[in-house]
């Protein structure tokens, strides 16, 4: 069996289109003559269906028999061997295992064995060496799309139904250039960008937006993922596991950015709400001076118990010797956004160390397959 080309890999039917030459040879004991008593002759060719032929199957066979060419005459020698020439476009099924995609090495079995014939009447063994054959296939390539042909294999072996199996193993790599350049650069870009936003002042407005763009930037290219991949519930690949990861950080990341947003906006607030309590007492008491002429209050402290302004610190709910209420609640709300400021580093020192160490783990497992 020579390949000719891979023409389609279909990951969610699980299927493989190759174009192939199958070369089969066995000796007919009643075919043989001597050439020299017939001219010399040393072959001929006569008509397929002059001569019995074995009835060899594929059984990952997926294709209909238009793609099938046979060709109508077979080639018979003196020694009764008997060889025929089959071109096909095969359409088989392939057990594909993506965990590593786009990264991936896919190995698909092609198995020949008779329909009718036991091992004892039909026997099927190789002709060529795997190096040979591997080497023969390169060489008639004429196209392999994203893949590229690694080695072809051959096992023989005794099914249970004592019929005699032949196997070609071909290992199929993938090209994954196209797939790094649309899937995995703009993951890790919109990655880094969400870094970056920390870094974006909060009185601009647009950061808690540019947040949800690059959330659902990585949510389209989530779907276009999903029609490329089989839905298969035993290995999940390792894309889809870097797309979800990627989807979850910037998730997070959008929520811490709704909490701080929602803390700072409560304390700044409070502080507009005290600002205007002050202003308003500080005209009530310009309205009082006005209205009255009392002399100047003295500044010293309060020492004796009957001093008059002792009624005004008790009406203010000051002690003397403390800072007013105002200052306080000021005090209160600068601690509150400087502990705001310190989980925001924090949170963000912790997302940074995440996302080094997860991408570093995931694109180790595609480079070394640990």
């Amino acid at each position: 069996m020579i390949l000719g080309g891979i023409l389609d890999v279909d990951e969610k039917l699980e299927t493989v289109t190759i174009h192939m030459y199958v070369k089969s040879y066995w000796t007919n004991e009643h075919l043989t003559w001597n050439s020299s008593e017939f001219c010399g002759i040393n072959m001929l060719t006569i008509p397929v269906s002059m001569i019995w032929v074995p009835d060899i199957i594929i059984h990952e066979d997926a294709s209909d028999d238009r793609n099938s060419q046979d060709d109508p005459l077979v080639s018979v020698f003196p020694d009764g061997k008997v060889g025929v020439v089959k071109r096909l476009q095969l359409t088989f099924i392939c057990k594909f295992n993506l965990f590593r995609f786009p990264f991936d090495t896919q190995t698909c079995n092609i198995t020949f064995s008779s329909l009718n014939y036991d091992k004892s009447l039909l026997k099927l063994v190789k002709s060529t060496d795997d190096s040979t054959l591997t080497k023969l296939s390169g060489l008639n390539m004429l196209t392999e799309g994203e893949w590229k042909l690694v080695s072809m294999e051959s096992i023989s072996f005794t099914s249970v139904a004592q019929r005699s199996v032949l196997v070609f193993q071909i290992s199929l790599e993938r090209k994954p250039f196209l797939y790094v350049i649309n899937l995995i650069l703009p993951l890790l870009f919109l990655l880094v960008l969400d870094l970056a936003s920390f870094f974006v002042s909060d009185s601009s407005g647009e950061k808690l937006g540019f947040k949800v763009t690059i959330l659902l930037s990585v949510f389209v290219l989530l779907q276009i993922l999903k029609d490329i991949l089989p839905s298969t519930e035993d290995s999940l690949p390792l894309m889809a596991i870097y797309c979800v990861s990627v989807f979850t950080l910037v998730w997070i990341n959008v929520l811490e950015m709704m909490l701080i947003s929602q803390l700072k906006a409560c304390c700044v607030g409070e502080e507009r709400q005290n600002a205007e309590v002050v202003k308003v007492k500080e005209a009530d008491n310009r309205n009082e001076s006005a209205g009255t002429d009392e002399p100047e209050e003295n500044n010293s402290p309060l020492d004796l118990p009957g001093d008059p302004r002792l009624p005004k610190f008790i009406m203010d709910g000051t002690k003397p010797g403390q800072n007013p209420p105002e200052t306080q609640k000021n005090m209160e709300k600068s601690n509150r956004l400087r502990w705001v400021k310190i989980f925001d580093s924090v949170f963000f020192v912790l997302y940074f160390t995440t996302v080094v160490f997860s991408q570093v783990f995931l694109f180790s497992l595609w480079k070394f397959n640990i």
